[in-house]
C-alpha cells in the first residue's frame, strides 16, 4: 500500500469516527421528535363538545317565539338570501304556530358573503326591529325573496320601499340602516356562528345540538317532540 493510500485510509476514518460521535451526541441530548400526527386527525381528541349555551342565544337574540319555561329551544342562523332558508321558512311557521306556548324560536343572522344582498337584507330587518317591525320584515323578505334574491345589484331601495309599506318612520329607519352599529350587531351573529360550526344556511340547533339532515317540518318535528317528551 502506497504512502498516498495509506493517509487516504486514516482521513476516511477519522472523518466516520467524528460524523458517528456527533450522532450519538445529538441521540443523548437532542430533544425528541413529536409523533407525526396522521392525516385528517386535527386537534380534536375524543367526541367533539357541544357549542356553549351562550354562543347560541344571547341575551339580545332575537326570539320569535318565547314561551314561558320552554323545555326546547330551536336555534337558527340563516340567510334571508338563501333559498334553502326560504324552502325552510313555511314549516318553521308552521312550527312557531303549533309550538309557540311550549318552545322558543331563535332567530340569528348568518349573512353568507357570497350573496349580494344579505347583509343589506339583515341589517333592514334589524333596523325595522328598532321600531318593532323585526319579525314583520323578516317574514316580508321571505315573502319577497324570488323578487330580489340572488342578483349582483343592489336592493336597498327595495327594502325601503318595504319599511314604506309596513308604516316605519322613514329619517329613523334610514339612520338605523346607515348605522355601523347595526350592521355590526348582524355580524356578530355570524361571528358566534362560525364560532359554533356553521358552515352553511340553514344551520338549526335544538337544545343545544346540531340538527342533521334536511330542514324539513316533518324532520324537525319530530326533534322537538323527542326532547318535550324527555
Amino acid at each position: 500500500m502506497t504512502k498516498n493510500a495509506r493517509i487516504s485510509l486514516i482521513i476516511i476514518a477519522v472523518v466516520v469516527v467524528v460524523v458517528g460521535g456527533l450522532i450519538l451526541i445529538s441521540k443523548l441530548t437532542g430533544s425528541p421528535t413529536p409523533p407525526q400526527q396522521q392525516p385528517g386527525s386535527g386537534n380534536a381528541v375524543g367526541p367533539v363538545a357541544a357549542p356553549a349555551a351562550e354562543l347560541l342565544v344571547r341575551p339580545d337574540s332575537h326570539k320569535l317565539n318565547d314561551a314561558p319555561n320552554a323545555k326546547v329551544t330551536v336555534v337558527e342562523f340563516l340567510d334571508l338570501e338563501c333559498e334553502a332558508c326560504r324552502a325552510a321558512y313555511p314549516g318553521v311557521e308552521k312550527l312557531r304556530e303549533e309550538y309557540g306556548d311550549r318552545v322558543t324560536f331563535v332567530m340569528r343572522y348568518f349573512p353568507v358573503p357570497s350573496h349580494r344582498n344579505a347583509e343589506l337584507a339583515a341589517t333592514v330587518v334589524e333596523a325595522a326591529g328598532k321600531q318593532g317591525k323585526l319579525e314583520a320584515m323578516y317574514k316580508r323578505m321571505y315573502e319577497t325573496q324570488a323578487n330580489w334574491g340572488d342578483q349582483q345589484v343592489s336592493h336597498r331601495e327595495t327594502f325601503f320601499g318595504f319599511a314604506r309599506e309596513l308604516g316605519l318612520d322613514m329619517t329613523k329607519f334610514e339612520a338605523d340602516v346607515n348605522d355601523p352599529a347595526t350592521l355590526e350587531r348582524v355580524l356578530k351573529d355570524r361571528k358566534d356562528g362560525t364560532t359554533v360550526g356553521v358552515q352553511g344556511t340553514p344551520t338549526f340547533f335544538i337544545n343545544g345540538s346540531k340538527f342533521t339532515g334536511r330542514p324539513s317540518y316533518d324532520g324537525l318535528k319530530a326533534v322537538i317532540d323527542q326532547e318535550l317528551a324527555k
